[in-house]
């Protein structure tokens, strides 16, 4: 019997080929973390609605105390319980229990935000009360690519949005082009190069020790894999808050010739 041909070893996206560097935080010395406006719109009024430098609503924008009318995205599911699982991803949380500015992080909402954890690949697919419907010729594209390895490393904060941190994702590289690019091939959509996995929440501004522990553990985790994963599926999500707390689910599309697509509930708000 001959034996299988071993699988090979996956080669993943660069930061050299994706936007994170661009994109990171950047703090000087003895410098606080200040909550800029986008986060202080679309997010404080979430996590901490008291706080006096909550946005409640600004001319332009469909935000309302956090909440806005129906958003459409292709987004990838992350395995909750693979990630929960993980030895790094427990120590990275382990070290966030014992910041500094441990109390300025909503522990609640990560709590809340259990099963809903995504990196968006196509954003802005529609405002209507309706999900856009996925063709069903973009569908067979889908389900050609199959499904792709991805690996997760962090911690990083970006320079919009500063108040919240995420995991950064890298896709695998298949020949010359990396396999999110597919998807937005497939989808017929602008290719991004920022694939992120919002996790933690602040509540606060951080003083300028606090700002410079977090520095330091984003430094010390920049290139740290916490997980790898094969991506099977993609959610077509709707969503009503930029943390999903009040989303749904309205098609699952997965990555495979024997695809089942289905539609159900993934919260109520």
């Amino acid at each position: 019997m001959v034996p299988d041909s071993p699988s090979p070893i996956p080669v993943f996206c660069n930061d050299a080929a994706l936007g994170y560097e661009r994109n990171r935080t950047r703090l000087l010395p003895n410098q606080s973390l200040q909550l800029d406006a986008g986060y202080r719109l679309t997010h404080l009024p979430l996590v901490n609605p008291a706080h006096p430098d909550v946005i409640a609503s600004t001319q332009g924008k469909d935000y309302v105390m956090g909440r806005h009318g129906p958003m459409h995205s292709l987004v990838l599911p992350i395995p909750q319980q693979e990630l929960e699982e993980a030895l790094p991803y427990q120590e990275l949380v382990r070290q966030m229990r014992r910041s500094s500015f441990s109390s300025k992080i909503a522990w609640d909402i990560v709590e809340k935000r259990r099963g809903m954890l995504h990196a968006t690949l196509c954003g802005s697919l529609g405002r209507d009360e309706e999900p856009p419907l996925v063709s069903t010729v973009v569908q067979d594209r889908l389900r050609s690519l199959g499904p792709f390895q991805m690996e997760l490393r962090g911690l990083f904060s970006g320079n919009v949005n500063v108040g919240r941190l995420y995991l950064k994702t890298y896709p695998v590289l298949r020949g010359a082009t990396q396999a999110f690019h597919q998807v937005q091939h497939a989808m017929e959509r602008p290719l991004t190069d920022l694939y992120v996995v919002g996790l933690f929440n602040l509540t606060d501004h951080l003083d300028a020790n606090e700002a410079k522990d977090l520095s330091q553990l984003i430094e010390d985790w920049w290139d740290k894999p916490i997980m790898s994963f094969v991506a099977r599926e993609l959610w077509l999500l709707t969503a009503f808050d930029d943390l999903v707390l009040d989303s749904r689910l309205s098609q699952r599309l997965t990555l495979a010739p024997d695809a089942n697509i289905r539609l159900r509930p993934l919260s109520k708000g």
